[in-house]
């Protein structure tokens, strides 16, 4: 019986898992970062060098992508995921504070750099229609490249990196009046172009107030009916179909789709379902970006760089030169600190993956030769490369100009992880007794539960409860449990208990954990888990009985409080029972 062979996607996907379950993590072992081991990957498995290597081997067939452009359209979902999981670090009030960067610092930031990368392009020959269009286009930087690459070094939270966004969304913004530009200046929009801007700021305004006025009142209980309906699968398929849905709503009207999934996650940021999503997210996300990267390393062929890659290292340097000065001085004009003016500027000096469709859009329109879009991309490409060598690089040169005493950044919204808090897991009747004696003590805290009712109820009273699996590690690692004072399980499931103090001993060795136990010889295996102290419920009650009887007897409260002592150690004893 003669086999068939494997469709050409269906082996591209093959060859993408086993890179992203082989590839990576050795090359990660080596040193080099996941979006640099994704990206290398991609070059080494595409068909610019494994390609033209099977010709000689053909063995290496079988680590070449046939056909990438089939499997781009699943990257593209990873920057959509990336954009809502960024948008559930954020919330409106938070959104809001960013709007001086965004609008200020990030629209300048488009204008300025545009201008002065056309005039460049003009200077060396390129008609003023080009220019314009390149100088537009390198304008902008890569969300993708860069926001990853800030959540590897976990700095994605630090004042740098957090402006860094807000530019990058109005980057993003952006993309629709260039697109508009580009139709127009080559020729491949023969309507009416300020009638097709006006339809896009309408279609896109009407979708974007959908998803604000509609969100809250559809997605949150669409989100409570699946949790109580179906658990976790079933609320997964409709965080999936949120993310989804909003990035289509804004693609449909002319919008990049990532700012719908960015304002999908920013509806869900003050939600009890944020952290439990977001680690449902999580995979999903750093497989179709790690794809994402792979793509765009397949499209690097480096024979047709190599003959002029004097020129093009020269140019990619000019191009981040330019764009970190210009940011530079713009964001100390606008009030930033030297050191995070820096930072950002480095941060984002290279082009980005829109550029390469707008360069496309200009050969095509026969305003660039093939010979200059081809440089160009290669430009691109190399600097996208190199992104993760300046993301490295960045703060280390901001630091010489960092002052002793740092001055607060001005706009810039608090960090919105929790530093210095109690989690509670767990949220029935011990559970908001003690988050009551929490409060009172002027303690921060933040509780898991598994129930979608009283989540809700708790939310209702503005009470930080999440929704959430404590004994999910992912879950308390998106609570922050590593940098909390303590951890306090008062689950009434004995597994569920030892699960959670197992996960959170884990993460965070030397965390202080309080638990709950149900009886003496599960408040052992709590203590053999990683609890450093446990309090067993039964046990508890009956000396308390026979404490308030010795108190009523006559007998000294000093020698009551020995008894019971010595009694709580027996019974806990490991010999004990």
């Amino acid at each position: 019986m003669e086999h068939e062979a494997l469709p050409l996607a269906t082996a591209d996907i093959l060859l993408y898992l086993a890179a992203a379950g082989v590839g990576v993590p050795l090359l990660h072992r080596l040193g080099m970062g996941q979006v640099a081991a994704f990206l290398l990957v991609g070059v080494l498995s595409g068909p610019h060098v494994a390609g033209r290597l099977a010709q000689f081997a053909p063995w290496l067939g079988l680590f070449t992508y046939k056909d990438p452009h089939t499997l781009e359209r699943l990257g593209e979902l990873g920057v959509v995921f990336l954009l809502f999981t960024l948008g559930l670090e954020l919330s409106l009030d938070r959104l809001a504070a960013l709007r001086r960067w965004m609008l200020g610092l990030g629209s300048l930031q488009v204008l300025v750099t545009g201008g002065a990368i056309a005039a460049v392009a003009f200077a060396f020959g390129n008609p003023p229609a080009a220019s314009v269009l390149v100088g537009s286009s390198l304008a902008l930087s890569s969300t993708a490249v860069v926001m990853q690459l800030l959540i590897e070094q976990r700095r994605q939270t630090s004042e740098a990196g957090r402006i860094a966004f807000a530019v990058l969304l109005a980057q993003d913004v952006a993309v629709v009046p260039i697109l508009l530009l580009a139709g127009l200046l080559t020729g491949l929009v023969v309507a009416d172009p300020w009638a097709a801007l006006a339809e896009t700021v309408i279609l896109t305004a009407l979708a974007l107030a959908s998803l604000l006025l509609l969100g809250p009142r559809v997605v949150r209980p669409l989100l409570r009916l699946a949790s109580r309906a179906g658990g976790r699968e079933v609320l997964v398929a409709a965080a999936l179909l949120m993310v989804i849905g909003s990035a289509s709503l804004t693609a449909m009207a002319g919008a990049s789709p990532g700012l719908g999934a960015f304002i999908a996650g920013v509806l869900l940021a003050e939600s009890e379902f944020r952290h439990t999503i977001e680690a449902d997210i999580e995979p999903f996300k750093g497989l179709l970006l790690g794809l994402f990267f792979v793509i765009v390393g397949t499209t690097v062929d480096p024979l047709a760089i190599l003959p002029e890659l004097p020129t093009i290292l020269l140019s990619v340097f000019g191009l981040a030169c330019l764009k970190a000065l210009l940011l530079f001085g713009l964001g100390a004009i606008l009030g930033l600190p030297l050191s995070i003016a820096l930072e950002v500027g480095i941060l984002l000096g290279q082009g980005g993956e829109f550029a390469l469709v707008v360069v496309a859009l200009a050969r095509d329109g026969a305003l660039l030769s093939a010979e200059a879009a081809r440089f160009l991309v290669a430009v691109i490409l190399v600097s996208m490369l190199a992104t993760p060598l300046l993301a490295r690089l960045a703060p280390r040169v901001s630091a010489r100009l960092r002052p002793a005493v740092a001055r607060e950044v001005p706009g810039l919204p608090p960090v919105s992880e929790q530093l210095g808090h109690v989690v509670v897991a767990g949220f029935g009747r011990v559970g908001r007794t003690v988050a009551q004696l929490l409060e009172e003590a002027g303690i921060p805290w933040l509780a898991l539960d598994l129930d979608p009712e009283r989540v809700a109820e708790e939310r209702r009273r503005g009470r930080p409860v999440f929704l959430g699996d404590a004994g999910r590690p992912e879950i308390l690692a998106r609570v922050r449990v590593d940098s909390a004072q303590a951890l306090i399980v008062t689950l009434d499931q004995p597994a569920t208990a030892e699960r959670t103090v197992s996960a959170a001993r884990r993460i965070a060795p030397a965390l202080p954990i309080v638990a709950r136990a149900r009886d003496a010889a599960h408040a052992r295996r709590l203590l053999d888990t990683g609890a450093d102290a446990v309090v067993p419920e039964t046990v508890e009650a009956s000396l308390q009985l026979a404490g308030r009887a010795f108190e009523m007897l006559g007998l000294p409260a000093e020698e009551v409080q020995l008894r019971l002592a010595r009694e709580r150690d027996l019974l806990l004893a490991p010999e004990a029972g």
